[in-house]
């Protein structure tokens, strides 16, 4: 019988080395049942993480935006931080070996993991030697950032009383909801984000003008009157999402019941950025700005 013994001791030992092996692996995964949850960066909580930069060509990314910031200071995010929108139209402060930069949230990275930052050319010249290619840098959302105007809307193409679309501009931090109604006492309806930054309500919310009732992640609230159906064009309103510094948004502003119908043919989703410069060589060699365990432990505390 001591042969049995022995190949138990073996199998057992066996067992062991995968138990440690997987222990001691660079990255574990998450605790059973717990996955990396999607969200934008928001709060006041510094992350870590890496950098390395493109060029969108000018395009406004697959957030809809009509163009790049003329200051060119922007940043793709990877999906679980771009998360199907939700990040578009915040503000990051980006630090990294050169010093600090305020980048607009506006495209979406889909290689890029987790802390992965893809900062466009100029803002990475900011905080870097744009040779390095990718570097290690620390992040934070910007709350409340100064807004470059009153909010804008733009409905898109295609809409009509049946099908309607929106996209919100200058609201400064991530939106949590947009709210529309037909005229200025209807019920309000609830629009869906969609991945490319317009709030859809897919029965259409009538022939207009609307309300538009916007909410942000922070409680800020903002409500705009006389929204036209036209399709295409920016509407500029005279309503900011908040004062500097406010906790709660400006008051209001100050536009029958929705006809049923059809939806008209769909729009697509935008593509993704149209050009990317290569990256340096570093970028395929470089470690990761932080290990992997530290990483795994960031993203998947309580």
């Amino acid at each position: 019988m001591p042969w049995l013994v022995a190949t138990g001791v073996t199998v057992l030992a066996a067992a062991l080395g995968v138990t440690l092996t997987l222990r001691s692996g660079s990255a574990p995964a998450c605790a059973a049942g717990r996955t990396l949850a999607a969200a934008p960066p928001t709060g006041n909580a510094t992350h870590s993480g890496k950098a390395s930069f493109y060029d969108s060509n000018g395009a406004g990314g697959n957030c809809s935006n009509p163009a790049a910031p003329a200051n060119r200071l922007y940043v793709a995010l990877g999906p679980t931080e771009y998360s199907a929108g939700a990040a578009c139209g915040g503000f990051l402060d980006v630090t990294g070996p050169k010093g600090t930069v305020r980048v607009l949230i506006m495209d979406r990275c889909p290689e890029c993991a987790p802390g992965h930052l893809d900062l466009s050319r100029e803002a990475f010249a900011r905080i870097a030697d744009p040779v390095q290619g990718l570097v290690a840098v620390t992040y934070r959302a910007v709350v409340n950032p100064p807004l470059p105007g009153p909010l804008t809307f733009r409905i898109k193409e295609g809409a009509s009383q049946w099908w309607f679309a929106v996209r919100v501009g200058n609201h400064g931090n991530p939106l949590r909801s947009v709210e529309v109604r037909q005229g200025d006492s209807g019920p309000w309806r609830s629009a869906a984000r969609q991945e490319y930054n317009y709030w859809l309500l897919a029965s259409g919310a009538g022939p207009g003008p609307f309300s538009v009732r916007v909410s942000d992640v922070y409680g800020n609230r903002a409500t705009v009157d006389g929204i036209r159906m036209a399709p295409g064009q920016v509407q500029n309103s005279a309503v900011r999402m908040y004062a500097r510094g406010a906790v709660a948004a400006t008051p209001r502003q100050s536009a029958t019941t929705r006809p049923p119908g059809n939806r008209p043919t769909g729009t697509p989703t935008p593509a993704r950025r149209p050009v990317e410069v290569a990256r340096a060589s570093a970028a395929a060699t470089d470690p990761p700005a932080t290990s992997p365990a530290a990483a795994n432990a960031r993203w998947c505390a309580a």
